[in-house]
């Protein structure tokens, strides 16, 4: 799966995998140093380390993950990203409320 996104210098790159009703999937690859800023989504969802390291913070609380960990960001907290080396994450939104 890591194969189907490429890093790029300064940049984030993504691939949809699945959009559906039920949820999203989607492939990133974040360039050292770079991020998504702090916002909010309506949706629970999964973010998986495939490679690298990132820093997740979530209300405020940071977590630093690395390849093979898992976090979850709840519906309507306030979450950004930002990759502390070169990382590629799963990203899967669940779509509990239709």
């Amino acid at each position: 799966m890591a194969d189907l996104v490429h890093y790029q210098e300064g940049a984030v790159v993504s691939r949809t995998v699945m959009d559906k009703k039920t949820g999203i999937v989607t492939l990133f690859a974040f360039d050292k140093g770079q991020g998504l800023s702090e916002h909010t989504a309506p949706f629970d969802a999964l973010v998986h380390i495939i490679d690298g390291e990132a820093e997740i913070i979530i209300s405020g609380q940071s977590y630093k993950l690395t390849q093979g960990e898992i976090i979850i960001m709840p519906a309507d907290e306030p979450h950004a990203l930002d990759a502390l080396q070169e990382f590629k994450m799963l990203l899967v939104m669940i779509r509990s409320r239709l």
